[in-house]
């Protein structure tokens, strides 16, 4: 799908998602406005000396919060598409201010959607992760929480023909507060924390999230979740890629972390579909499809689940270390 001559917003689009994203729509299509959203002046001002705003550019910079319902309502007038990237994603800070997390993860959300249905906005593709699957911490509640809407939320733009659809993928390599820069800094000191020898992750670098995102736009009718088909990697064998030689220490599992993620669950896969690439997984009830888009693809086996830990794919060490750059 083309991006050409469309208005295009992203939320939260000074962050790592953001910043990936605006650089691939600027190099690879032409939209009328490319309208970065967010809430910090700082990370605005230094985008905007990457992506200028001036002369026959197309990118635009807005002030404003998801938690603020007018000021999305403003931002989304004659908006075509909407990447809904904007949230409290840190599990300890998610934990520690439980209220701010629901503000920014749910009723932000809320407010993204009835903004986009209340302006006609055509696409809504909200950015979600592996940990809204059986969730264990307020973050991946939160994020489930913000899946459900999104979904359902399809019901109320029947009139409005805004369509409402979810990307969910697994950590990022070298995002910032991932593991991956934690341990590249640890590595000067001799030492790496660990906590736990046997956990696992689906790992995704941030430019084949942005291809995702792109290729999900392309492919959603409303209220699927789509789902890439990522390696996943040990943490320790992941340590000892980044930093080999380096001494680890177990320091035990943290509040609101699993042994291992889950993409899909096994109730999920009940309406779930296989493409080359990807998985998606279609709304339970879809009264609003006029057709079933995915009738004709393959549905996934009973009582499939795709975990970290009993994953087809693996990252190597050489795998890592060419996507870590």
């Amino acid at each position: 799908m083309t991006l050409d001559g469309l208005n295009v917003l992203v939320t939260g689009g000074t962050g790592t998602f953001g910043h990936a994203f605006v650089a691939a729509v600027l190099a690879e299509h032409d939209p009328r406005r490319l309208i970065v959203f967010s809430r910090d002046e700082l990370k605005q001002h230094d985008m905007r000396q990457l992506h200028p705003d001036v002369g026959d550019s197309p990118m635009r910079y807005f002030i404003g919060d998801v938690r603020d319902r007018d000021r999305l309502e403003r931002a989304f007038q004659g908006v075509d598409l909407v990447v809904h990237a904007a949230a409290l994603k840190q599990v300890p800070v998610c934990e520690y201010n439980p209220f701010e997390a629901v503000q920014t993860n749910v009723n932000g959300t809320k407010n993204v959607i009835d903004a986009a249905i209340d302006q006609q906005v055509g696409r809504v593709l909200q950015i979600s992760t592996d940990k809204a699957v059986n969730p264990v911490n307020l973050y991946g509640a939160t994020k489930l929480c913000a899946e459900k809407i999104v979904v359902q939320g399809n019901a109320y733009a029947a009139e409005s023909g805004t369509k409402l659809s979810a990307s969910r993928y697994g950590n990022v390599i070298g995002s910032r507060g991932s593991v991956v820069p934690l341990f590249q800094e640890q590595a000067k000191n001799g030492q790496l924390t660990i906590t736990d020898p046997r956990m696992t992750r689906f790992w995704i670098t941030i430019e084949q999230g942005v291809r995702f995102v792109l290729r999900c736009i392309e492919l959603m009718r409303g209220g699927e979740i789509f789902v890439p088909k990522v390696p996943s990697m040990k943490l320790l064998d992941l340590a000892a890629s980044l930093a080999p030689g380096c001494e680890t220490k177990v320091v035990g599992i943290r509040p609101g972390e699993k042994l291992h993620e889950v993409l899909v669950s096994e109730d999920e896969a009940r309406h779930a579909f296989e493409l080359e690439d990807m998985y998606v997984i279609e709304p339970a009830a879809h009264p609003w499809y006029e057709d079933d888009p995915w009738a004709g693809a393959k549905r996934v086996a009973e009582g499939f689940r795709l975990s970290s830990d009993a994953n087809d794919t693996w990252l190597t060490s050489d795998d890592l270390m060419r996507l870590v750059g």
